[in-house]
């Protein structure tokens, strides 16, 4: 009887083996799709199709979706993954007791990083009648991150833009209220950044891109206009007839002072916000990202063609040659957002391949590559926290990454809290001190219409004005 219940497991063993091995030789089919809760295949059909939803797209939409909402149920769970295998508690006091301060420095960050959990941010308005309904297209935070320049997607079409400010206490919680006075606009916002023209941060610099019969424009804005409580003027507001730019950047160096510059079709525009007086720059490719370095009048650019040029303001020859390029080289793909680091011999550069380079102005020479980034063809900020040694890049498959600056691990992955689409790709902010000077360190999401916190501390707390997720 044994024997005979052997023989038959035996048998059933062998028969479900054979069944595995048929299944793989036959899973991947020309043009059907296998469904292993079903065990059958199904037709697929090229492209979308109303009548049957089984496409290849489709599928693959619904395999990512699958991973996405294993991935967020994961990331809400109590444990975290360590950023790197060995990386406890032991290991951190060893590195403290040996004085090597720098290193335990940097993997505390990696630490809390790892730990950081999300809440969701409830944004105060003095019309609290009328909820924020509108998805975020883009969140740019001042010096200080205690304000946050927004604009905002309107369903009847256009865009709207005001300020967020923000306030924390290292004791308490974080709190949002939106500015009082929001405006409309039917054109698009191509790019932002912040200005400062009276005094740090005072204004709001905006490409907005032209439409039928009206050309494109840079305004100047002074932030104090988005507020009824402020009883003073609003200040200088400037408008510049400049054909639609991509990018633009402010010159914070004395040298170059109350001066802007913008990326364009194949030129470059510096401009002085108090005269109006501009030079023009040929290039070779539009001019899709721009920074200044701060010690000197020079400005970086990055070019759809994946060229990579400075310019230093301080000369004059501005003729058809690229002799007056202080710096050139090249990436694979359109370069979509530029970042120099605080010593300024070092640049970050990212492109629509998804490559992440780390470049070496002096020797012109790519030094560190960060992988993991995904981008096809969207135009995608990179951002970068020096003080907490971390590199952040929201990728168009709608994740958020956080690489060590310094030895390239890629330490987190968070996935959006909302289903990926290319309308729905988060835009972040990352601070030390967000709300200021008595803020909170931590990750700030927009998606939709919604704004999450992801705390650094462990030892956050949910205030009134916020809603844990």
């Amino acid at each position: 009887m044994k024997r005979g219940n052997w023989r038959s497991s035996g048998r059933d063993r062998h028969r479900h083996q054979n069944q595995s091995q048929w299944r793989s030789r036959h899973r991947s089919l020309p043009g059907f799709y296998f469904d292993p809760e079903k065990n059958r295949y199904f037709r697929l059909l090229p492209g979308h199709n109303n009548c049957n939803p089984l496409t290849k797209e489709g599928l693959q939409k619904k395999e990512e979706e699958k991973k996405r909402s294993a991935l967020l149920a994961e990331d809400d769970g109590p444990r975290k993954k360590a950023p790197r295998t060995g990386l406890n508690s032991a290991l951190l006091l060893q590195k403290r007791r040996l004085g090597l301060l720098f290193s335990f420095c940097r993997l505390i960050h990696e630490v809390k990083v790892s730990g950081m959990q999300r809440h969701r941010l409830e944004v105060q308005s003095s019309n609290s009648t009328s909820p924020n309904t509108d998805n975020f297209r883009l969140i740019v935070a001042d010096s200080a991150c205690e304000r946050v320049f927004t604009v905002n997607d309107v369903s009847h079409g256009g865009c709207k833009y005001g300020i967020m400010n923000f306030h924390g206490c290292r004791k308490g919680s974080l709190s949002v209220e939106m500015c009082d006075n929001l405006y409309f606009t039917n054109r698009k916002v191509n790019s932002v950044c912040w200005a400062s023209l009276t005094h740090t941060d005072s204004h709001v610099l905006l490409c907005l891109e032209g439409i039928s019969q009206t050309p494109g424009c840079v305004s100047l804005l002074p932030a104090s206009l988005f507020s009824n409580f402020n009883p003073d003027q609003p200040g200088m507001l400037c408008s510049f007839k400049i054909s639609t730019a991509w990018s633009c950047a402010w010159c914070l160096n004395p040298q170059a002072d109350k001066t802007f510059s913008t990326g364009l079709s194949r030129q470059v525009i510096v401009t002085d916000a108090v005269t109006g007086s501009r030079a023009t720059y040929l290039a070779g490719s539009d001019v899709l990202a721009q920074q200044f370095a701060l010690r000197a009048p020079v400005l970086f650019n990055g070019c759809r063609s994946g060229e990579i040029f400075s310019i230093d303001l301080r000369q004059r020859d501005r003729g058809r040659s690229h002799d007056w390029k202080t710096s050139r080289f090249f990436q694979e793909s359109a370069i979509t957002s530029v970042q120099l680091l605080q010593d300024e011999n070092y640049l970050l550069a990212a492109d629509m391949l998804g490559k992440i380079k780390l470049w070496d102005i002096r020797v012109k020479r790519s030094v560190k590559q960060y992988e993991g980034h995904h981008n096809e063809y969207a135009y995608l900020p990179i951002h970068v926290n020096e003080p907490e040694g971390l590199l952040l890049a929201v990728g168009q498959d709608c994740y958020t990454r956080l690489w060590s600056l310094h030895d390239r691990r890629l330490l987190r992955t968070i996935p959006s809290p909302h289903p990926a689409g290319k309308d729905s790709i988060p835009n972040v902010v990352f601070s030390s001190q967000l709300g200021g000077s008595r803020g909170l360190p931590g990750l700030l999401m927009a998606v939709h219409h919604d704004l999450y916190y992801y705390s650094y501390n462990k030892d956050y707390q949910e205030g009134l004005t916020l809603e844990g997720h």
